[in-house]
């Protein structure tokens, strides 16, 4: 159950609970993926799907693939917006393609499904070292 206070009050910046986190990112689908390999920073766009309190997503051969290989460090991000609110929320950890057959086997039977009519045979696992998310209230800028 999300604590998040949606009431209009003068703090229009929250700092959310892990557990607020984990709820809001089951509310969405689309984020990006941040990967490193020396001086080269990537971003991707991915859909994915959250199980257990780990993220999931699927991925063709490629460079975001051979990245993650090289580096397993990674930053995920989601965000969300309305007309009088926004949300985003930010996790660092490791990702590691599943390998063992009961793992991909699991990750089969999930919702887990490409928006990309390509097939996608590797099942991504993130997870999070770090979560950190921010609850906005829009507005005016008050006068200086």
């Amino acid at each position: 159950m999300s604590t998040i206070d949606t009431s209009v009050s003068a703090d229009v910046v929250q700092k959310l609970s892990e557990d607020d986190c984990w709820d809001l990112l089951q509310r969405e689908q689309l984020g990006r993926l941040v990967v490193s390999v020396g001086e080269r920073i990537d971003i991707f766009p991915i859909n994915y799907l959250v199980d257990q309190r780990r993220i999931l997503f699927r991925t063709a051969e490629g460079t975001k693939l051979v990245e993650l290989t090289i580096v397993d460090q990674v930053v995920f991000e989601v965000d969300h917006v309305d007309t009088t609110s926004g949300w985003s929320v930010v996790v660092h950890g490791t990702a590691h393609t599943l390998s063992t057959s009961a793992e991909i086997a699991a990750a089969d039977a999930l919702a887990l499904r490409s928006w990309v009519p390509t097939t996608k045979y590797n099942v991504v696992e993130i997870t999070p070292h770090e979560m950190t998310g921010r609850y906005v209230q829009f507005g005016e800028e008050p006068e200086r």
